[in-house]
């Protein structure tokens, strides 16, 4: 059935033109609004972009989802600067403010505080360590600019750690299909781990 699927898909140079910009708006919207699984998005373009033609399928993807990935994360924090700035506050600061736990977000200003903005590669590298970061530098009134340098490091390690991802999901099958069921099984697996942890850590810690 999926072999059937694959074997009527449309020519690879319809597929760039469609697939490209398609991953770059998926990648922002998943970087300003986290719900979309953004590593898996680009595990599996890479999965595509490796059995492609092109010898530049693999550093296209590269390009398009570092640059979504860092357009998404200075819009979420201008966003974010805006509600700290706020008397009000904004919705955007307390969305961010609900998804980092209030002991993620003490460690996360602790290293900030020691480590400066190599803590943004790390946090773009650990599953959910993105968000307890960003926090952090906003209430620390971290400016822009400042947090945009050491955003662009942070989104090129991370669009190369989940496209490595990808290629190794797609070398080790001769079907596309094969290699993006297994990047993608793989993301999510490296995605979920550190929540099941911690849920055991806490159960047996009671």
């Amino acid at each position: 059935m999926i072999q059937e699927v694959v074997r009527q898909l449309p020519p690879e140079s319809t597929q760039q033109a469609v697939g490209y910009p398609s991953l770059f708006l998926l990648v922002a919207l998943g970087s300003l609004v986290p719900v979309v699984p953004t590593g898996a998005l680009v595990s599996s373009a890479a999965v595509v972009a490796l059995h492609q033609a092109s010898p530049f399928s693999l550093l296209i993807v590269f390009g398009v989802a570092s640059a979504a990935a860092f357009l998404g994360d200075i819009c979420l924090y201008w966003l974010g600067q805006r509600g700290v700035r706020s008397k009000n506050g904004s919705k955007w600061l307390r969305t961010i403010s609900d998804r980092a736990a209030p002991e993620r977000l003490a460690q996360a200003q602790r290293k900030l505080d020691e480590h400066g903005a190599v803590v943004l590669v790390l946090s773009r590298l650990v599953p959910a360590g993105r968000i307890p970061v960003m926090l952090a530098c906003l209430l620390g009134r971290i400016p822009l600019r400042r947090f945009a340098r050491g955003d662009v490091p942070a989104c090129l390690a991370w669009a190369a750690t989940y496209q490595l991802i990808g290629i190794l999901g797609g070398s080790l099958f001769p079907e596309p299909w094969q290699g993006v069921v297994a990047a993608v099984g793989l993301t999510l697996l490296i995605s979920g781990a550190p929540a099941v942890w911690r849920r055991v850590r806490a159960r047996f810690s009671h």
